[in-house]
């Protein structure tokens, strides 16, 4: 097999030539470059790409770091994110880290030894001054998501806030002013945000006199089941509508809410987020607040192949990607409330 002194002697060059012409930071006579072409046609010669990313620089290749890739939410992510640099040449190395701080920082040393270009990152916990000073050490990275505080990165997420208002303003239209808010915790931007934005919601229609009920932790199917659980043994006095801050946390509610005999809307109405996996399957198929995850993919990497901020010591800000609320069947005005209510602005 041909190697590149073979195609320097072929072409009477030197091996440096025929390297830098390859790979584009050399501009030759064109009847040197016919020569050096000859070579390559007539050796079969065909270019190691490991050794031309390495005189290059670069890996052409991405790491994306998450979580966990059993969600629809973070498979839907990555199948995005591997489109997108498929579609620009590009390879992605991917890094599940099981929510563990240990194992992120581990990936991030790992990456950060020259094992990628750019890095897009995604916790689900609160973020700690270690791993911001990991993803700051050096490299582009985007930050999706989840906020991690102290990262002077570019941070990409969906509008959390927006979301929490839509979810809000539906159901106080609906007549509700005794809900639980099901999922997250403040000291994470997903969490807090969608809170805040879901009481901004429901006093714009409803005015301040809401009784609003926070059901905290994390986004998953066992602790959708253990709110509904909750929920299901209170009695009478318990909210008439429920906004389940993830697709787990629907699912895992549904689950009980149908176990326990409760009719979905006629007992309690529920608004989901998300909207990834197969809400519309439910019966009654759900009314959620939609994340344009497949968009958050495309654009985490369009924005870590962006060139460099002119100014490397200004914080990028932060990019919000619109969500929209998908009216499906799952809300009704409370028992006792007629329907004519739904769409009352009082």
């Amino acid at each position: 097999m041909a190697n590149l002194q073979d195609v320097a002697r072929a072409a009477n060059v030197s091996k440096t030539t025929v390297s830098r012409y390859l790979n584009g930071s050399l501009e030759l006579p064109a009847r040197t470059a016919e020569a050096i072409d000859t070579a390559i046609r007539t050796l079969n010669y065909s270019p190691n790409p490991h050794a031309r990313r390495l005189s290059l620089g670069r890996s052409d290749t991405i790491a994306l770091v998450v979580p966990d890739i059993a969600t629809p939410f973070f498979a839907t992510f990555v199948a995005a994110v591997e489109a997108e640099a498929d579609a620009r040449g590009l390879s992605l190395a991917l890094h599940a880290t099981l929510n563990r701080p240990d194992r992120e920082l581990k990936y991030l040393d790992h990456i950060r030894q020259g094992h990628a270009d750019g890095l897009i990152f995604i916790t689900n916990h609160a973020g700690s001054r270690a791993l911001a000073e990991k993803v700051n050490s050096g490299g582009p990275c985007v930050v999706v998501d989840e906020d991690i505080a102290e990262a002077r990165v570019p941070k990409l997420f969906c509008d959390n806030a927006e979301g929490g208002r839509l979810a809000g303003r539906r159901l106080a239209r609906a007549g509700h002013r005794h809900v639980l808010f099901i999922g997250g915790v403040d000291q994470m931007i997903s969490g807090a945000r969608r809170y805040a934005g879901f009481l901004e919601g429901m006093r714009e229609i409803a005015g301040p006199d809401v009784r609003i009920e926070r059901s905290c932790g994390p986004y998953t199917f066992e602790a959708g089941r253990a709110a509904a659980q909750a929920f299901v043994a209170r009695g009478p006095d318990r909210p008439t509508a429920i906004f389940a801050t993830s697709d787990e946390l629907t699912i895992g509610l549904y689950e009980v809410l149908r176990e326990a005999g409760l009719s979905i809307p006629r007992d309690v109405s529920v608004v989901g987020f998300d909207d990834v996996g197969p809400l519309h399957l439910f019966a009654p198929a759900v009314t959620a607040v939609r994340q344009p995850v497949r968009d958050l993919g495309r654009r985490a990497l369009e924005l870590l192949l962006a060139p460099p901020p002119v100014d490397p010591e200004r914080l990028p800000p932060e990019e919000l990607l619109p969500v929209t609320l998908i009216e499906r069947e799952s809300v009704a005005p409370p028992v006792g409330q007629t329907r004519r209510n739904t769409n009352s602005e009082d």
